[in-house]
């Protein structure tokens, strides 16, 4: 199990994340995918540009494992249960995170998929 314990553990995650989401909707020939990539290109940057305010305070109670997604299932269902999946992780993550810039990119991104959801 990975502990999502840092910012940068969380960021890498998300990133992560929406990498494998856009290839998923590439894969099934959804415009999705553009969005997925815009949204993994602000996460790299706002990481980026902000490693150097982060405090190294840890993260509890965040496990990789709890949001694991179902790449294998392309029906609407399984691509709505992506899109929850994506958006819990980040309902869970932003109020945890200390740098006020990543935390709105957080609840932008979550804002995005529960949309989808």
């Amino acid at each position: 199990m990975t502990e999502l314990n840092a910012f940068g553990a969380i960021l890498t995650f998300a990133i992560e994340m929406e990498g494998e989401i856009a290839a998923y909707y590439q894969g099934i020939g959804s415009p999705r995918a553009a969005d997925a990539e815009k949204r993994r290109s602000n996460l790299e940057r706002v990481r980026r540009e902000n490693v150097t305010e982060i405090k190294l305070e840890p993260i509890d109670g965040l496990n990789a494992a709890d949001y694991a997604l179902n790449l294998a299932d392309t029906s609407p269902e399984g691509q709505k249960a992506v899109e929850a999946i994506a958006a819990r992780f980040y309902a869970d993550t932003a109020p945890k995170l200390n740098v006020r810039e990543a935390q709105r990119a957080l609840e932008r991104a979550g804002k995005q998929h529960a949309e989808l959801a």
